[in-house]
């Protein structure tokens, strides 16, 4: 927002422009980088989505304020939502929001000390709902941001729910606002704005009893809630001074699923949609078969890994055979997969199927134990480096070694505890290929070898 500066003067936002699109609006009108946005129709820009909201229309009054000091008012007449192709320094135009609350099951504090600044910084910021998909507690939420979230009719909004029991919401969250923000989803669900939930489900705290009632609440803002995942809570080995929180058993993974398959039977027969959905995780520690394709509705929830391994599967089983009707040839050799403990029984199914269509290619699948984090977190997306380099080191890997890409830090070659992409081919001594999340882009690697 606005602030006075020392002589009691408004002082408005500003955004440093870092680059100009060509052949757009903003290099028409001679703009460069290191030019400042200060207004857009009078209006101060707050951040990206005040920009992007102001910028639609099809006359703009725009203040620049040159790289010289001279401030430019442009008169801009374009086409409805036409972008004027810049590019700000920073991508939010504003500072990152910060978590207030101190889950217990925050993943953040079970990290070791001494690893990158960043990986320690908790967001809870609902612009990145929207922007990356982040799932945030509304604890934070101003009534400005909620205003402006329904006045721009941004969506869907992606919310951490845990639990709707206010008092336990609370206790989990260890906020005492916590149990304010449930009042904020019935503000958005009368305003029709799409959200999508998140349980962390942790045992003895907001599971059995606590779940049901959870799931029967977020049903009553159906259609415009569209999906709720239930995911068990990750527990690393650096839990000391932390609420205790143990692992789900089989048995008690087989219950959660139960009361899940339940609740999908009501939502479809109701809404003709599943609704709520259980992560991967949890039919494969119960050992039970993935859903069908139709179960997922859609594939909602990808990121919280629902539906993840199934969708690999298909796409998977459907690059194969538009290899063989391509009659693509592989070369022959051995090539090497490694991957964590959650998904190693699925690529070693992969593994074979892709066998039975090119037998001359080898394929060997290493699941690699967590020792970083500790050996209940089995998800591939927290290996590092050190654990690979450990536990291949010395193997017969073939012509080159296959890694899932959200093991490296997104637009980087780098793991977690900030081990090169590049050291870990030289420790191993054999040529690494990142693999994409899709089961195309698996099948091309395999080939490609």
């Amino acid at each position: 927002m606005a602030g006075l500066g020392g002589n009691g003067a408004v002082v408005l936002k500003e955004h440093l422009i870092d680059k100009i699109l060509p052949g757009s609006i903003a290099e028409e009108l001679e703009l460069e980088p290191g030019d400042v946005l200060l207004s857009v129709n009078d209006h101060e820009i707050e951040d990206v989505f005040d920009y992007q909201y102001y910028t639609n229309e099809e006359y703009l009054t725009v203040m620049i304020r040159r790289k010289n000091g001279e401030e430019w008012e442009l008169e801009i007449e374009k086409e409805f939502e036409e972008d004027l192709g810049i590019t700000f320094a920073n991508g939010l135009m504003d500072d990152y929001k910060s978590c207030h609350n101190k889950c217990i099951f925050c993943f953040i504090d079970q990290m070791p000390k001494g690893m990158r600044e960043t990986l320690y910084f908790k967001d809870d910021d609902s612009r990145l709902s929207f922007l990356q998909g982040n799932y945030v507690t509304l604890t934070n939420m101003k009534e400005h941001d909620l205003e402006r979230i329904i006045k721009y009719k941004l969506g869907p909004i992606n919310i951490s729910v845990q639990t709707t029991n206010p008092e336990l919401r609370c206790q989990m969250l260890n906020n005492r606002f916590a149990k304010d923000a449930l009042s904020k989803m019935e503000r958005l669900y009368q305003a029709g704005i799409p959200m999508n939930g998140q349980i962390v489900l942790c045992k003895g705290v907001n599971d059995g009893r606590e779940l049901e009632r959870t799931i029967t609440d977020l049903m009553g803002y159906l259609p415009v809630m569209e999906s709720v995942s239930v995911v068990p809570v990750g527990i690393s080995r650096f839990r000391e001074g932390l609420f205790p929180l143990e692992p789900f058993t089989k048995e008690e993974a087989e219950s959660v699923l139960k009361l899940i398959h339940e609740f999908q039977e009501q939502c479809m027969a109701a809404w003709g949609r599943h609704f709520v959905h259980a992560s991967d995780e949890w039919y494969l520690l119960a050992g039970q078969e993935l859903p069908e394709e139709e179960r997922y509705d859609g594939y909602l929830q990808l990121e919280n890994g629902v539906g993840m391994l199934r969708l690999l599967k298909t796409e998977f089983a459907e690059a194969l055979k538009e290899s063989q009707s391509a009659f693509q040839k592989a070369e022959p050799g051995m090539v090497t997969i490694a991957t964590g403990l959650l998904a190693a029984p699925t690529m070693q199914e992969l593994a074979w199927e892709f066998q039975n269509y090119f037998p001359e290619v080898k394929i060997q699948v290493i699941p690699v134990i967590n020792h970083f984090f500790g050996e209940l977190i089995t998800v591939s997306g927290l290996l590092t480096g050190q654990d690979i380099i450990a536990q291949l080191e010395g193997r017969e890997l073939g012509k080159k070694l296959l890694l899932p890409c959200n093991l490296l830090r997104s637009g980087e070659q780098i793991f977690l505890d900030d081990v090169t992409l590049a050291q870990v081919e030289n420790a191993l001594q054999v040529k690494i290929d990142i693999v994409k999340s899709s089961g195309q882009d698996l099948v091309s690697c395999l080939l490609q070898n």
